[in-house]
């Protein structure tokens, strides 16, 4: 079990970085009203941030397979 603990650790680190990710696009987002941020600026920095919120959504899901599937083979183990 403590392989799964771990794996279920790591969602929850690769989920606050996807949150602290959201916070910079917010920030963005408050730059560019204020002006402090030209729009071609703006969209390459979000472009960035876009990609690493996709990169550790990615993760996430490769994770959760993971963890059902291992899940599913403790069960398998047991039954034997």
């Amino acid at each position: 079990m403590s392989f799964i603990k771990r794996l279920e650790k790591n969602i929850i680190k690769r989920e606050k970085a996807i949150e602290k990710e959201n916070e910079k696009l917010d920030s963005l987002k408050n730059k560019l009203n204020s002006n402090e941020l030209t729009r071609a600026k703006y969209n390459i920095k979000k472009g960035k941030i876009e990609n690493n919120i996709r990169t550790l959504d990615a993760r996430i899901r490769t994770l959760k397979g993971i963890i059902t599937k291992e899940k599913k083979h403790i069960e398998e183990k047991n039954k034997k």
